[in-house]
């Protein structure tokens, strides 16, 4: 995104530009000039038997398979026939000519916004510089290179496989584990010892594929005087005067001292400061203070939920002699964030939760991995969608995740929009580093880079140093003898204490930093950075998983603070693995079903939890029986994650056993990286799983949570909301065998103060169902929603009595559908003979989302609408569409 004659960064979704020319009426003392290197390139390996052209940005994959030299890299088993592209050297070449008057500019530098990742970088066949680090920019000043004429510019990317490898075995003091991920994984080894992408060489939900390529924009950017590099604006508030500042930095590169003025105005807030500045040479941060008028009232900002999330526009303008040499417009939000650890009342530990412009504030949400292998192909649409989704499901957050990679500054800017906090990881997964002196130079040049261009955003609420670095050396993962734990612990501490955390103290004032997920936050610290259960429950953050436990058992999760992991996996549906497979994969134990899973057992495990509470799928129809039991993985992941997440909710404003006060859940994982089995709620394309549409429901911001303590049924109200409610349960009791209610019950309205959850119906289940008579545990089942003096608050609940494979009277539900088309989009209308759990409704690869889905239907009718991503019609809706329920699929 190049003008010619400006320089343009793009800094929190918005481009600045350093203009040219004349401009309200000052006269610029020079001419800037940028010249975009992006588009078309050649391609080639180490022995030029490949050879092709090359988008920029790309990579090398997408190159091989745009130009038709792979297939597409997800088919079936390619991940593993392509293996070979990334243990080969590639380069990439392009020309592009020179002129005197680009030479003619004081300085011209070669920027690099992401290089994926070891390069030499060589214009008209002389070095110019190195990189080994994917996740920094790179500049390098070419001014005496340059020639008239074609210029050739040439990047020579080494295999990471073989870098790592290298970099390993230099490493000859001591090992760094893990060596390999697991065999499972079927991925490469050592990437703890390259700066890149760490799930790229495969994680337990992703193939593998080491990446390389020009991964992000190539430019020449010439000028005079000075090169705007990076504008950032930071609120903060002083609560002792009650005065807002906005700490404005510009990180510049400047050909020679320069004496200047500089401008901040806000003209929304009526603030304006005019600043005398020196620059001096070289790349320089010089950081000013706007006080905001404190006559003026500021809107702030909220996350999803509990506001809105207005902004304003800061003008940065820059004179020298009275003439304009620096203009630029950047938005900026207002809000407070603290991470409140105190102690609780009748708890040992201490507290976990985040408060934003004062206000306690429970996360809702989930965990973002890489939205793709080949981040080229991750596009506006796909990251508005899948954001999106976790707003229409009522989330506030999500944490973008530790081995994946710092997402492009779009993701930022509609989080900041959609009002999504963002926990931020730095890019450190499930290892120990090394710290050797190059080592730790590149990381943090790479933090400070990422600080500095992330911390405008007030979407970021939180730091994290590393994803379960610190459990995996206080639980001994990598099984180190005893004798040689200090080197690690120092290893660790020099790395994420020393460097990165003191990195983020000095730049970023505004917003806590965390050394590890999950960890005991600042009981941690207290022992020496990693304590001796980062899983406790009375601390910090935890991340749980069991997959053999009964999930619908809720003593078996732990009442933690803070929940920032946990989750089940699925398969996503037959139309997302069906472009990516051929017919004989079609079953559950096909060679393919095996190569998808790279979770140890992972297949299953997922049918083992789902036999505790539903019959398998028995078909004789070998695709049927595919489909349902795809099917019958996603219901028992719904059900899972609600159950977990509902108690966590509930548990928000309780201590038992000292336990208690959850303030937040993020289900691990929101989105895939591919067509395969894993714990996200979307699959790869978009397409909402069922446990993303039961999402919906349980994280809504008035909630019913049901569940049974020795025998007795319990109902709590969970209220985000910021006001009080009065509010009864209505608990509506059903036969298996009937869709008229054997009976209703209600509650005395209760006070549920915002911000709490509290139990508004309690009785015995044997009571309960005495009352209503001709029913049993095995007979009838209960749905159960609040109200209060103007009708139903929030989504209606379930709670079966018994497991739905012992259920006495569950029917197959013949259910019909017909498909309308109306004002809004399409409608299916259901009919059913009877009581109907997990109905499912799919149209196949017509891309779209329904309002409801997976739902328990106990009426006859029922209508649901469904919104397409692209033109469709009732014929192709009610060709495409199938509806299955629990009882179709034995």
């Amino acid at each position: 995104m190049a003008l010619s004659g400006n320089i343009c960064v793009c800094v929190f979704g918005v481009l600045l530009c350093l203009f040219s020319g004349v401009l309200s009426g000052f006269s610029s003392v020079t001419e800037q000039q940028t010249v975009s290197l992006d588009g078309k390139w050649s391609l080639s390996n180490s022995n030029g038997s490949v050879s092709l052209p090359a988008e920029v940005p790309g990579c090398v994959h997408s190159a091989l398979q745009q130009q038709g030299f792979i297939q597409d890299p997800y088919f079936r088993f390619n991940d593993a026939s392509y293996r070979w592209i990334a243990f080969d050297n590639w380069t990439y070449t392009t020309t592009f000519p020179g002129s005197a008057y680009l030479r003619a500019r004081q300085k011209v530098v070669l920027v690099f916004d992401g290089v994926d990742t070891v390069a030499s970088i060589w214009l008209n066949g002389i070095s110019v510089g190195k990189t080994d680090n994917m996740f920094r920019r790179y500049d390098f000043p070419v001014r005496d290179v340059l020639k008239d004429g074609d210029n050739e510019l040439k990047v020579s990317l080494l295999s990471p496989v073989l870098y790592a490898s290298e970099r390993r075995t230099a490493h000859s003091a001591y090992r760094v584990p893990p060596e390999c991920p697991p065999d499972v994984q079927k991925g490469e080894c050592h990437v703890n010892f390259i700066r890149k992408e760490q799930s790229s060489f495969s994680w337990d939900w992703g193939p593998s594929f080491p990446t390389m390529g020009l991964w992000k924009g190539v430019r020449l950017e010439a000028f005079d005087v000075l090169q705007l590099i990076q504008v950032s604006s930071v609120p903060l508030f002083n609560s002792s005067v009650s005065q807002w500042t906005v700490q404005v930095e510009l990180l510049v590169d400047v050909v020679q001292t320069t004496n200047g003025q500089i401008t901040l105005s806000m003209p929304q807030l009526d603030s304006e400061q005019t600043f005398q500045t020196q620059f001096l040479p070289g790349k320089t941060k010089t950081s000013f203070t706007l006080h905001i008028n404190t006559s003026t009232q500021v809107k702030l900002w909220w996350p999803n939920g509990h506001g809105e999330q207005p902004f304003y526009q800061l003008a940065v303008r820059g004179f020298q002699d009275g003439f304009l040499v620096l203009n630029t417009e950047a938005k900026v939000y207002f809000r407070t964030v603290e991470l409140v650890q105190e102690p609780v009342v009748g708890s040992p530990g201490l507290s976990f939760y985040f408060r934003i412009n004062g206000k306690p504030i429970f996360l809702k949400g989930s965990n973002w991995i890489p939205a793709h292998s080949f981040q080229d192909q991750v596009t506006p649409a796909v990251l508005r969608n899948l954001l999106q989704s976790a707003v229409d499901a009522n989330m506030n957050a999500v944490r973008v995740w530790g081995g994946g990679v710092y997402e492009q500054d779009l993701f930022y800017s509609i989080c900041d929009e959609m009002g999504i906090m963002v926990w931020q990881d730095f890019m450190f997964a499930c290892a120990l580093y090394p710290t050797e002196d190059d080592f730790i130079q590149t990381v943090r040049e790479e933090v400070i880079q990422q600080v500095q261009c992330l911390k405008s955003h007030p979407s970021i609420i939180i730091w994290s140093g590393n994803n379960e670095n610190e459990a995996a050396l206080a639980t001994d993962w990598f099984s180190i003898p005893a004798s040689q734990r200090p080197v690690y612990l120092k290893d660790y501490v020099t790395l994420y204490v020393n460097n990165i955390r003191a990195i983020v103290q000095q730049e970023d004032q505004s917003r806590p930093f965390l050394v590890s997920s999950p960890t005991n936050g600042a009981e941690s610290e207290q022992e020496g950075w990693v304590a001796a259960n980062p899983y406790d429950p009375l601390y910090g953050d935890t991340h749980f998983y069991s997959y053999t436990l009964d999930c619908w058992d809720w003593r078996t999760f732990p009442r933690t603070r803070f929940a920032s992991e946990y989750g089940f996996q699925s398969w996503p549906s037959f139309s997302t693995l069906q472009p990516v497979s051929v017919k004989e994969d079609w079953s559950y134990d096909s060679d393919f079903t095996s190569h998808r899973q790279h979770h140890e057992d992972g297949n299953r495990q997922m049918l083992q939890q789902a036999a505790l509470h539903f019959n398998l799928p028995n078909s004789t129809v070998p695709k049927k029986r595919f489909t349902d039991t795809l099917y019958i993985t996603q219901v028992m992941q719904a059900q899972c994650v609600k159950a977990q997440t509902e108690f966590y909710r509930r548990s928000q404003t309780e201590i038992i056993e000292g336990k208690g006060h959850t303030m937040g859940a993020l289900y691990w994982q929101l989105n895939d990286i591919w067509q395969a089995p894993s714990w996200s709620s979307i699959e790869f394309g978009g397409k909402w799983k069922m446990l993303h549409y039961f999402a919906q429901n349980f994280f809504a911001a008035v909630l019913p949570v049901g569940f049974e303590d020795d025998d007795t049924l319990l109902i709590y109200a969970v209220s985000d909301l910021s006001h009080d409610l009065k509010l009864k349960a209505v608990v509506t009791v059903y036969s298996w065998t009937d869709l008229d209610p054997v009976c209703t019950l209600k509650s005395d309205p209760l006070l549920v103060p915002g911000g709490s959850a509290v139990v508004i119906y309690k009785q015995p289940v044997a009571a309960l169902l005495a009352g209503c008579r001709r029913c049993t545990r095995l007979t009838c089942l209960l749905t159960f929603h609040l109200e209060d003096s103007g009708g139903q608050r929030g989504p209606t609940n379930h709670h079966f009595l018994c497991s739905p494979k012992d259920a006495e009277g569950l029917q197959r539900p013949n259910i019909t559908a017909k498909v309308q088309k109306d004002e809004a989009g399409y409608s299916v209308t259901l009919r059913s003979s009877s009581v109907a759990p997990f109905v499912w409704l799919d149209v196949g690869n017509v891309p779209g989302r329904f309002s409801s889905n997976g739902f328990l239907m106990v009426s006859t009718n029922k209508t649901v609408s469904f919104t397409a991503w692209r033109p469709t019609s009732v014929a192709e809706l009610s060709r495409s569409l199938t509806v299955t329920s629990l009882r179709d699929v034995y």
